[in-house]
């Protein structure tokens, strides 16, 4: 099973080949409630690690999704733009965001491992 990586700010980055799937967390989603609306970038557009990737809205709050890593997307998950119910069903697995072509693998290396982050939302409280 591939590692997965996540940041602070509750997205996950699983790495698959020179490509990165990425998503927000199981706690992201619980934190937001139900997800009404997803904005996925356009495909070939160049995102930067730690700035806006993405956009979703829950009928609390709208909130930005983070690029984990640095890269070109080459893909988005129509599935949740149809219907983003899927993020709250599946936020781990078809609920993905964005698959982006790691333009530096070395940034997976400096994201939290699944046991710093599980400590890390502990002390969120």
């Amino acid at each position: 099973m591939t590692a997965l990586r996540f940041t602070k700010d509750h997205e996950w980055v699983r790495q698959e080949g020179d490509v990165a799937v990425i998503g927000i967390t199981d706690y992201a989603q619980s934190q937001l409630g139900d997800v009404v609306y997803v904005e996925l970038p356009e495909i070939g557009r160049v995102v930067e690690q730690g700035k806006e990737a993405a956009v979703v809205e829950s009928a609390k709050a709208a909130s930005e999704v983070y690029a984990p890593v640095s890269g070109e997307v080459v893909a988005v998950n129509e599935a949740i733009a149809a219907d983003p119910a899927q993020v709250n069903a599946d936020a781990m697995g078809g609920g993905w965001f964005v698959k982006i072509r790691l333009s530096d693998p070395g940034q997976l290396d400096a994201l939290l491992d699944e046991a710093a982050y599980r400590a890390f939302v502990a002390e969120q409280g």
